[in-house]
C-alpha cells in the first residue's frame, strides 16, 4: 500500500512531524510513516549565505526511496535557499517523488517575536501541503485563500488556507483516483 514518507532532515523535532503527520494523511488519503533522519546535511551548507542549498538536500532525500513510497517529503528546520532566492521554504519536484520544506522562517522567534506554538503548527501544515501539491503535480493557484497560493513571506503563509480551492481540489483528486 502506498504512503507518504516524512523525512527528518537535520536536527528537525519530532513535534515538528507530529504536527504535520495528520494534515498530511487528510490531506492526501495516504497513510503517512516516519522514515529514516537524514542526519548529516552538512554536505548542503553554504558557507556564503549560512544557509543549506534545498535541491541538493531534496535529491539527497530521494535517493534510495522505500519501495511503498508514493510521495517522500522532508522537513528541515535549516535555512534554505536557491542561488536565484534569498530564501525558500521549500521545493518540490513538479508531479515527482519529492518534495522538503523547514519550519526555520516559519516561527515567530526567527523575525524576534515571542513563539505562537498555534500559529506555528498551522504554518507548518500549509507548507507540508504546499510542496506535497506540487509532487502531485499542482502548480501555483492565484487564489488567495487555496493553500497553493505562492508564499514569498511569512506573511503569505498566514493569508493563505489550509485546503485547496475548488479547482486545485479537483486537480487533486483526480491525481489521486489515477495513483
Amino acid at each position: 500500500m502506498p504512503c507518504i514518507y516524512l523525512m527528518p532532515a537535520g536536527g528537525v523535532g519530532a513535534s515538528v512531524l507530529e504536527a504535520v503527520a495528520p494534515a498530511v494523511a487528510r490531506t492526501f488519503l495516504l497513510d503517512v510513516q516516519i522514515g529514516p533522519r537524514l542526519a548529516d546535511i552538512g554536505f548542503a551548507y553554504d558557507g556564503v549565505r549560512s544557509q543549506y542549498h534545498v535541491s541538493k538536500l531534496l535529491l539527497e532525500l530521494i535517493k534510495n526511496p522505500p519501495p511503498d513510497a508514493a510521495k517522500i517529503l522532508g522537513v528541515a528546520d535549516v535555512d534554505l535557499f536557491l542561488p536565484i532566492f534569498t530564501f525558500v521554504f521549500g521545493q518540490a519536484q513538479l508531479n515527482g517523488l519529492g518534495a522538503i520544506f523547514s519550519a526555520h522562517r516559519l516561527r515567530h522567534e526567527f523575525y524576534g517575536l515571542p513563539p505562537e506554538p498555534v500559529v506555528f503548527a498551522e504554518r507548518l501544515r500549509k507548507e507540508a501541503v504546499h510542496e506535497l501539491g506540487h509532487a502531485f503535480g499542482l502548480v501555483h493557484c492565484l487564489d488567495p485563500a487555496c493553500v497553493m497560493r505562492s508564499s514569498t513571506y511569512v506573511e503569505d503563509v498566514d493569508f493563505k488556507g489550509l485546503e485547496f480551492c475548488y479547482t486545485c481540489r479537483r486537480q487533486l483528486n483526480e491525481r489521486l483516483k489515477s495513483r
